[in-house]
């Protein structure tokens, strides 16, 4: 039993350096020029919310923005005005980030009644006839994903930036998705598709 004790702490204690740990307090400092697109919390029109996304998926988009700019957009996640500001960025400074953005309370959004049943239905159920995935299979009944598995929380998002995403992922333009799954299900999409399931995650909480 004892030496089933000394194992473990000694595996913990080569473990720990591994996983960098993020300052939520260094992270709100850091977050000053990243508020002059999301706002205090990450909120301004046209852009991303970061408030209660995974911190790990933060971290992930991050380290792929900077890839994507300093690979010319070969590797990582391309994009011109996130690539320039993850740039300077250490891993630190991402995990801090992470940290601060992800404790804080996302705010709710709504969904116009119009596409409440028909969101409903395709985010719940999918397609079976022309092979669309049920997105709840991975980002769960009410959006909020799975931060072990790596799939972000998309409830209350704005409902822009996530028809911008899905059409990206459609045309290819973003890449960065695990074994390429959002690109096989955004390209079985139509735009009415795109336009209803953008619609009706805003009100998805």
């Amino acid at each position: 039993m004892k030496k089933l004790t000394l194992v473990l702490m000694l595996m913990a204690g080569v473990a720990s350096p591994v996983w960098a740990k993020g300052d939520a307090a260094a992270g709100e400092q850091k977050a000053a020029t990243c508020k002059a697109c999301h706002n205090d919390q990450g909120e301004a029109a046209g852009y991303p919310k970061l408030e209660g996304q995974h911190a790990g998926y933060l971290v992930k988009q991050l380290k792929e923005f900077k890839a994507g700019a300093t690979s010319g957009g070969k590797e990582g996640r391309n994009n011109a005005v996130m690539g320039g500001m993850a740039m300077p960025l250490s891993e630190q400074d991402m995990e801090d980030l992470a940290a601060y953005y992800s404790g804080q309370a996302m705010s709710p959004n709504t969904t116009a009644p119009e596409y409440v049943e028909a969101g409903q239905k395709l985010y719940m159920g999918g397609d079976l006839e022309r092979g669309i995935a049920a997105c709840t299979a991975c980002h769960g009944p009410r959006g909020v994903g799975q931060s072990l598995a790596g799939f972000p929380r998309v409830s209350s998002q704005y409902a822009g930036y996530i028809k911008s995403q899905l059409e990206m992922f459609r045309s290819g333009e973003r890449a960065n998705d695990l074994n390429g799954m959002m690109q096989d299900v955004a390209a079985k999409l139509s735009d009415k598709d795109i336009e209803i399931l953008s619609q009706y995650l805003g009100g998805l909480h």
